[in-house]
């Protein structure tokens, strides 16, 4: 299943966050650490449309990623998946058209989330752990 992208606008922020909050909740309950409201201001404090785009599946908002270019990298802030929709090859591809720009890209992953496993699969490294994150790293090939 391949999606289409799709630009992010102010007014998607609702929607967006509905698809954020269950996408995260069942790692940051795990860690104790899940709170709606919290969930809304991460979103808000790094919501910058021009960064993300959705992912769409025969005409329907299935995640959303942001990537935020910085000196010489790119930084994977999110990517975000309907449960229903993790595990059919969806962030593989979006890692792929991000990995095609040519960038090393760096991002975190909360800690115990089954996100560690798909990084790590997809040949980012572990460069830092931290009390709720792992910071992590990928290089093209030289």
């Amino acid at each position: 299943m391949t999606p289409t992208l799709a630009p992010v606008a102010d007014a998607d922020f609702e929607a967006m966050l509905a698809l954020r909050i269950p996408a995260l909740r069942e790692s940051l309950e795990r860690l104790g650490r899940f709170s709606p409201d919290v969930a809304r201001a991460r979103l808000q404090s790094q919501f910058r449309p021009e960064w993300m785009r959705h992912l769409v599946v025969d005409g329907e908002r299935v995640g959303y990623f942001t990537v935020e270019p910085r000196d010489g990298e790119l930084r994977l802030h999110h990517l975000y998946l309907a449960p229903a929709m993790q595990g059919q090859g969806i962030g593989a591809w979006v890692l792929d058209q991000i990995k095609a720009q040519g960038l090393p890209i760096a991002l975190a992953a909360l800690r115990d989330s089954r996100a560690n496993d798909f990084y790590r699969r997809h040949d980012f490294r572990v460069v830092e752990e931290q009390a709720f994150d792992i910071e992590y790293r990928w290089e093209p090939a030289a």
